[in-house]
């Protein structure tokens, strides 16, 4: 027995890698799709077309269980979410300061660094009856 897990350890080690990244499609897929429902309405058309586009890319690839593929379109997907992540939250800062312009104030980050605790928590699980 030790001698066919040996034998077959090559082909358990694929199957689970291909396993892991289907997986990771499906979530990414998953997550993405909820995202631009929630926020559809607050990417410009260009971030918008792009994820769509790369979204569609990862799900051929999942579809065809295509590991390299799926590689391709998860970096693209994760490409063109940073690009409107980075637009919606330059968005916010404009229009949070007077005037639309983003200011900072020199050692504002510090202040706000030294407010910040580090607490441990336990999480309690009550029984429901």
């Amino acid at each position: 027995m030790k001698a066919e897990a040996e034998a077959n350890a090559e082909a358990d080690r694929k199957a689970k890698e291909e396993t892991e990244k289907v997986n990771q499609a499906d979530g990414m897929i998953f997550q993405t799709e909820k995202q631009l429902k929630e926020y559809g309405d607050k990417l410009s058309a260009g971030n918008k077309e792009a994820i769509q586009k790369a979204l569609s890319e990862l799900k051929d690839a999942h579809k065809e269980r295509d590991l390299t593929k799926i590689d391709t379109a998860l970096a693209s997907l994760n490409t063109a979410w940073q690009a409107a992540s980075e637009e919606m939250y330059k968005a916010t800062q404009n229009a949070g300061q007077p005037g639309g312009q983003e200011q900072s104030a020199p050692g504002a980050e510090a202040k706000n660094d030294a407010e910040v605790t580090d607490v441990d928590f336990e999480e309690v699980k009550e029984d429901k009856k």
